[in-house]
Formats: structure tokens, sequence, C-alpha cells
């Protein structure tokens, strides 16, 4: 989740003197449906692509996929489907913030079913484990093209999930722009990784292996697809890097994205930031003197902070036993957040409004949000115990892949394991379709398989394993 300064990006623009005029080709999908016949469907294309996101199988089993706290710790931490419908509610917050503050933009700004859509299936393709999970697919998968959690929620919405036989949840144009945070090839993102890839599993590091960011290459004609609207100068700056030392090894980034995919990212970074420090105040993870000593301190200096003048209230109620306090000053600082964004031109001229705009947290409440960041992550994500708990889901995938990958045809369910007969003797292909079926997997069915195979307390095998 990485936040963009507007004073980097963003630049003013003159007052518009006429409705932005948004393409046609945005609503059309990548694959017609002839056959699908809905009697007086009154819905909108983005109404209809919200359904499809809602009822799938791949946004069900987030209920049971790791946020930052391991599910199966206890039922009140978020998961991914909780983090999911919080981001989906500040998106729709921002979008209702933007059309009464800049009216201006409403032929621009997404309506609520598009920006939800967007929203709830952001993350839609994270393995199991977290990070962690999505680390150790990369590892297995670097000779086959590696593996990025959002690389795998494109492919789970343009191909494997069966809502049509083979273009996925066949979404609008519009939609899948709005979920492209990186639109580039992981190819073209890809640092230099360790050349000694045959380690044993338990002593790889994490950090070496996490992936880059971009889509799969093998995935590159639907990416074509998808952008087919824009001209050729706004692909190609669509997809330009952002600038790099040359001898740098580390992952390139992408360095611009929709305007639509903009507020997403925003309303992602504010549940991060916010109602994830909500459960770590609740779990007792975060005491009151360490986030005075480390954040309160930070955000009395920043005096374009609106809440500053009330900041020891927000102290005291963010660490109140009366949990209604909390969710008030938790409810404050998302408010504060939401109401401090604003659209302006990108830093390029690009011909499509969709790319020529985007969303921005005003610079001292993007560095409000910077310090909340950096304070999860520092003192809840890296903590030990978590850290531990992603080690060993870390472990967990590696060794599901490589028992799946050692006998397919023993292992695998009925349906995977057809799939897997499809690629004829292509390796790489073969591989793939085991990390689209790790990657589909819960925390939880991932540690009963795992029991299943290695445990010598596990009696009975697994039955009913699902495919995608």
């Amino acid at each position: 989740m990485n936040l963009k300064n507007q004073d980097e990006t963003g630049q003013a623009d003159s007052p518009l003197t006429q409705p932005l005029a948004i393409s046609a080709q945005w609503l059309v999908r990548l694959a017609e449906e002839l056959g699908k016949k809905r009697r007086l469907d009154q819905r909108s294309p983005f109404h209809r692509d919200k359904a499809r996101v809602l009822h799938s199988a791949a946004f069900r089993r987030l209920q049971s996929k790791t946020q930052i706290h391991n599910n199966g710790l206890s039922d009140f931490y978020r998961t991914r489907l909780t983090h999911s419908l919080e981001v989906a509610q500040i998106g729709s917050g921002i979008v209702a913030h933007l059309k009464l503050a800049q009216p201006e933009y409403a032929t621009l700004l997404p309506g609520n079913d598009l920006i939800e859509t967007i929203c709830l299936s952001h993350d839609i393709g994270h393995p199991p484990f977290g990070h962690g999970g999505e680390t150790a697919l990369n590892y297995m998968m670097i000779e086959h093209g590696g593996f990025e959690g959002n690389g795998q929620t494109f492919r789970i919405v343009t191909q494997l999930e069966p809502y049509t036989e083979f273009n996925g949840m066949n979404l609008t144009r519009r939609s899948l722009l709005g979920l492209l945070k990186y639109p580039v090839c992981l190819s073209e993102a890809s640092g230099i990784y360790p050349k000694d890839s045959s380690r044993n599993f338990r002593q790889l590091k994490t950090e070496e292996w996490m992936p880059a960011k971009g889509v799969y290459d093998h995935d590159k004609a639907l990416l074509d697809a998808v952008l087919t609207p824009l001209c050729s100068a706004d692909k190609k700056l669509f997809r330009t890097m952002r600038a790099q030392s040359p001898d740098d090894p580390s992952h390139k980034k992408s360095r611009y994205k929709s305007f639509d995919c903009s507020i997403m990212e925003i309303a992602d970074d504010i549940a991060y930031g916010v109602h994830d420090l909500e459960d770590a105040i609740a779990m007792g993870i975060i005491n009151k003197s360490l986030w005075q000593e480390k954040v309160a301190t930070q955000l009395a200096e920043i005096h374009g902070f609106c809440l500053i003048e009330q900041l020891t209230e927000l102290t005291d109620n963010l660490f109140s036993a009366q949990h209604f306090k909390r969710k008030d000053a938790i409810g404050s600082l998302v408010n504060a957040l939401i109401t401090a964004i604003e659209i302006k031109k990108v830093d390029q001229q690009f011909k499509d409004p969709l790319l020529a705009y985007n969303a921005y947290l005003v610079p001292d409440m993007f560095d409000v949000l910077k310090i909340l960041k950096q304070f999860v992550l520092e003192y809840v994500i890296k903590s030990p115990d978590l850290q531990i708990l992603e080690y060993r889901g870390q472990q967990i995938v590696m060794e599901l892949f490589e028992a799946y990958n050692t006998g397919p045809l023993r292992f695998l369910p009925e349906p995977i394991k057809l799939l897997w007969k499809a690629q004829n003797g292509d390796q790489s292909r073969e591989q793939r379709v085991l990390a689209d079926y790790i990657s589909s997997l819960t925390d939880n069915h991932a540690l009963r398989l795992h029991a299943s195979l290695f445990s010598s307390n596990q009696t009975t095998p697994m039955i009913g394993q699902h495919a995608f």
C-alpha cells in the first residue's frame, strides 16, 4: 500500500469549462454474453459487476484469510473479508465527499456500485497467510512467472472465477481498470532475485523473495484488452515506471493508476492505517504510552491536522475502556482523512479523463496517514508474534506446493487434476495451476490440508476439497 503525495504527482488545474466525457467503451465487457437472459433486469453494468463479486467463491473465501492477525486466534480480528467491506464503505464515502466538494467532476466520479466493486474485489487474489503466503508462492514460482497478489486478482476476475466458462467474472473494462494498481507485466518490474533458489525452506529470507507488482506476463493479452479504449500515447505513458537508478537491483514500480484506482488505494490505506490500528489497540498490542511517544508527538507537529486541537481527547478515547469512545475516535480519524481528499490532474497530459485525474490527500493529512501506517507496520506487523505466524504460514504454503508438485495426480482434487492434465506437459502452465489452487485456499483449509499430508495425528484424509 503506497500512498502518493499530491505534491509529487498532482498539479493545479484550471476550472473545468464542460463536463468530462467518459468513453462508452469502458462499459463494455471483454467477452460478449449473448446467452445470458435476465427477465426485466434493470441493473446497470456496474451493479451487475458488484453482484458478480459479492456472489463469487473467491470473495467468500476472504472470510478465512489473514488480514494482519491470524483469524484462528479470535473471531474479533479483521479478516480480508471485513477489511474489504470496510474499504468499500470508505471508498463510497470518498466519492460522496468529492461529489459535494468538487461537483464539477460529477461525470468523472464513479457511482457507488462501481467503486464498491473495485474495493470489494481488490484483495481477492491474496493467498492464505497474508504476505508470507505471497512470498512463499513467488519463491516456488520464480522460474515460471512468479506470483503476486494483485496479478492473481486480475487473473481471478478475468479467467478463474467460474461465473463464465472461460472469462472469469467478465467485469466491465472500467471495473478492471480500477483494479489495475500496477498496469505492467511482472517481467518489466522485477528486480534481481538471489541466484540460489534451492535453499531449505526454513532458511528462506522473506525480504529476498518478495514479488514485484504487476500482471503475469502470460496474461498480457488480457491487460492489453482492458486498455483498448486508450490511445497509443496514453497506453505507453500509463505503463511508465517510476524513476530509478540504473544500478538499483530492487523491483521497479509503475508510476500511474486510473482515477477510480486512486480512490480505492486511499480507501485501502485508510482502512490499513486506522482500522487495523483499532484491532491492535483492542488486543493490547499497542498501549497508550507507546501511542503518545511514537504517534501523538508527531501528529502534534502537523499544523494542518484538523484534529490537532482534540489530540488529547482523541488519545484518551482511543485507549478508553468504554468501547463506544474508541469507536468515536476511530470514526473521527476516518472522517478527517476522507474530507481531506481532492481531485487534481496528474503530472502528465493524458487524453483519457480516467487517467488524467487522480484523487489525492492534501499534504498534511497525507503525512498523518503515513505516520499511522508506519506505526502499524513497525509495532504490529513487524512484532515477533505476528512474524512467527507469517513464517509458519510461509512454510505451510511451500510444503503444500512441493507435495502437490511431486504428486499432482495423487493429491490434487479431481477438478484441479483435470486442469493440470489439460496443460499437456507444459511445465510452466502446470505450475500455474498449482499456484492458482494453493492461492485460493483459506488459512484454515491450508492448515487442514497440510495436517492431512504431514501430521502423524491426522488419521482421516480430507474430503470435499474445493476447486477454485
